[in-house]
């Protein structure tokens, strides 16, 4: 198997992820959950997803589908696919599992995989994130990790507008 191959089984389905978090729970791993658009990759991303990665034995990353990032964020984006982000994102060596999402909020997704910990921003309060009736009802926990000031996609979006 090439390293690209092994990139590529990163990425499944929702019926596919469903029965990978269910092996990994019978082997008693614990599964941390995230979910964004990571539209541009940055620092702070990194820094983000590798504290919620410390958090458990298994990461996945919910990963906004395009239709998903423009009913959100608006018409111009993602500036990256939605391919090509869950690509980019299964190449990091701390997520175990990508998993596109159409909906608007990663809801249905977290209640069809079940995982022990939910992991956001501290911009979110925990009681607020959504998922955390689905994590809490199960003895999971929800967790908060600050962002890295100064790293945002739409801040360098905007910067590279005016560049123009």
């Amino acid at each position: 198997m090439t390293e690209l191959d092994k990139i590529h089984a990163k990425i499944a389905t929702r019926s596919e992820a469903v029965k990978i978090v269910s092996a990994w729970a019978a082997n008693h791993q614990k599964v941390a959950f995230t979910n964004g658009c990571f539209d541009i990759v940055h620092q702070g991303h990194i820094d983000y997803l590798s504290k919620a990665k410390d958090l458990g034995d298994k990461l996945i990353l919910g990963l906004n589908t395009d239709a998903s990032v423009q009913r959100l964020k608006g018409p111009l984006r993602p500036v990256v696919d939605e391919k090509s982000r869950a690509i980019l994102m299964a190449a990091l060596q701390f997520i175990d599992l990508v998993v596109l999402f159409d909906e608007d909020t990663p809801y249905e997704l977290i209640k069809a995989l079940q995982p022990d910990i939910l992991v956001k921003g501290s911009d979110y309060k925990a009681e607020d994130i959504v998922g955390y009736d689905v994590v809490t009802a199960k003895g999971g926990l929800v967790a908060t990790i600050d962002f890295v000031p100064g790293f945002s996609t739409s801040s360098i979006v905007d910067r590279i507008k005016q560049s123009m």
